[in-house]
């Protein structure tokens, strides 16, 4: 776990002090004890013949510090330590602006003809830093391996001497144990900022991933305008992946804690709480053929008594008006499948004390719904860890210096929200974390996270709108001084989502989970809603002096439709992350 160092002297920044890239990271807390299963944490992942093992201590080749993110520099290891028989794939680096933390793999053939691998037949000079003005540790030379036919190069040798590497320094991968890859994050470059021209480092990643993928990331870096390969686990097998017992130790070890800003109003609940206290399920057709009334109220009926037998009612989607049906604790009586045709949404209860209770959701009940899939070659488990609540409350912006409230902007039934843990099936540990946000998200390396309570990463779900932050405060979606406020914040009111949980899919384990009919409901967790979004951005364009008013106006009308909250979302299954990647 973590990262051993073998660091000379390195400068220091801002009078004295050390880089971030001088602390190792490790997890608060020892990793736990797995529960016996077939391949998973064992340290070795079979990709068909080709052994992997993942290699976390480095020996330093050569800094930078200058340039890359916040202009601290990057440095450039090797991996040590590599176990016999094993073989260098390519070499690590990272900016220098975070704690060191990070792996590559290293190749053993297995098979009979020893084939799969091979050295280089030649080494190409792709860069020097022998003319670069900046701080560094002497110079740097980046080499490409020239691969023999049939065989192609994963990853940059890295030397501080213009002296050609050995061929046996590293090897080459047949091509039919390779996948395409891409530049992922950007790692360093002279300048301060990334530039689209002139060197540059980043991180590489598979271009296609997701769970049916087989395409392994290496934990090497690309440099200049190169191409590299990644990986691709041959074997297609998930005997590496976890277990239900281990997931279950797994998620208890890692379960993330989620905090709610001190004004937060609507909370989560569990799916049969929401269902149990009233949730109704509406089917389009099934109207009782309503009519439009004239403007004076001539073709009520007149007279009689109130015998039921009439009501009036607002606009429903479609000027229809369902007949709707409590909804069964586990969602049995939910249509199964098909599409979101429209056909069927979900809904409040009608009655104005029940839904206004229901909006609030119960945090008592609240639980955890888990989504458990290979990721990357089955090299990573992901568990997606789904959080409902019954509403998403009303946006704030901030327009310059005024705050304002915006109204039913923003306001929906059926809100799903996650964030997912990326574990590696080497050894169980942590990598990274992915918070969902609106209809995107951003991914953080356990370097980055707050932890509490051991290895459970923080969370700060963004008040009314239950966005995922890794930290508290205020993020501004929109540019320049316009957006919407995601306001983030720690009090007493959290969720431990350790506490109650349900691993609701995990198609490697087959028959062993049983999804719930609720995850197989297709359509709208909420009703379509026809608030006039004109009047209530007039109502807020009352209040702003006159310079902002129409700079505002174009900010709201570019607004996805997540952010105005006009039609229900839809449930886990048909997001984009369901069987693909994050991002």
């Amino acid at each position: 776990m973590g990262n051993s160092l073998n660091l000379p002297h390195l400068s220091k920044y801002k009078e004295g002090k050390a880089l971030p890239i001088q602390t190792p990271f490790r997890l608060p807390s020892s990793l736990p004890t797995w529960p016996p299963g077939d391949g998973f944490a064992s340290g070795v992942i079979d990709l068909g013949g080709l052994l992997v093992r993942r290699i976390s201590s480095f020996a330093k080749v050569w800094a930078a510090y200058e340039g890359g993110p916040d202009n601290l520099g990057a440095t450039f290891f090797e991996p040590s330590e590599v176990p016999q028989g094993f073989f260098l794939l390519g070499c690590y680096s990272q900016p220098n602006n975070r704690p060191l933390y990070g792996w590559v793999l290293v190749a053993k053939d297995d098979t009979t003809d020893s084939s799969l691998l091979a050295m280089p037949v030649d080494y190409n000079l792709v860069w020097s830093s022998e003319s670069l003005n900046i701080k560094k540790d002497g110079n740097a030379y980046f080499w490409l391996p020239t691969p023999p036919d049939g065989y192609k190069p994963i990853g940059h040798v890295v030397t501080n001497s213009p002296v050609k590497p050995s061929p046996d320094k590293i090897r080459c991968v047949r091509t039919d144990f390779t996948d395409e890859c891409e530049s992922d994050t950007w790692i360093w470059g002279p300048q301060k900022d990334i530039k689209t021209t002139g060197f540059n480092v980043f991180s590489v990643r598979p271009s296609i991933r997701g769970s049916p993928a087989m395409g392994v990331s290496v934990g090497t870096f690309v440099a200049g305008n190169t191409n590299l390969a990644c990986l691709k686990n041959t074997k297609s097998d998930f005997s590496y992946m976890p277990n239900l017992p281990q997931i279950e130790v797994l998620f208890r070890a890692y379960a993330p804690w989620i905090y709610f800003h001190p004004d937060e109003k609507y909370f989560a609940s569990s799916v049969s709480w929401f269902f149990m206290n009233g949730a109704l399920l509406y089917k389009k057709g099934e109207q009782s053929n309503p009519v439009s009334i004239e403007s004076t109220g001539s073709n009520l009926p007149q007279g009689g008594s109130n015998d039921g037998a009439y009501w009036l009612e607002l606009p429903v989607d479609g000027g229809e008006e369902s007949n709707p049906v409590s909804i069964e604790p586990t969602g049995s009586n939910l249509p199964q499948g098909g599409s979101n045709d429209g056909a069927y949404w979900l809904d409040l209860p009608v009655d104005g004390g029940a839904k206004e209770r229901v909006k609030r959701g119960d945090l008592s009940s609240s639980e955890a719904y888990l989504h458990v899939k290979p990721m990357l070659g089955a090299t990573f488990t992901d568990i997606a860890v789904w959080v409902f609540y019954p509403f998403n409350g009303p946006a704030r912006a901030k327009v310059e210096f005024v705050n304002v409230d915006l109204g039913k902007i923003g306001e929906h039934v059926g809100d799903w929200e996650h964030v997912t843990l990326r574990i590696s099936n080497f050894n169980g540990e942590l990598c990274s974390v992915y918070f969902s946000k609106h209809s995107g998200g951003s991914w953080f390396s356990s370097s980055e996270l707050e932890f509490q309570g051991g290895n459970k990463p923080v969370s700060y779900a963004s008040l009314h709108g239950h966005a995922m932050y890794s930290k508290p405060g205020l993020v501004l979606q929109g540019s320049g001084n316009i957006g919407i406020r995601n306001d983030t914040a720690k009090s007493k009111m959290l969720m431990d989502t350790g506490g109650q949980f349900s691993v609701v899919a995990a198609d490697h384990l087959g028959s062993t989970v049983t999804e719930p009919p609720w995850l197989n409901y297709f359509r709208e967790w909420g009703p379509k809603i026809n608030y006039n979004i004109e009047g209530e951005i007039k109502k807020v364009v009352k209040i702003l002096p006159g310079k902002l008013k129409s700079a505002f106006e174009k900010f709201v009308k570019s607004l996805p439709k997540e952010v105005l909250g006009e039609e229900g979302p839809t449930g886990p299954k048909l997001k984009r992350n369901w069987s693909g990647d994050e991002v």
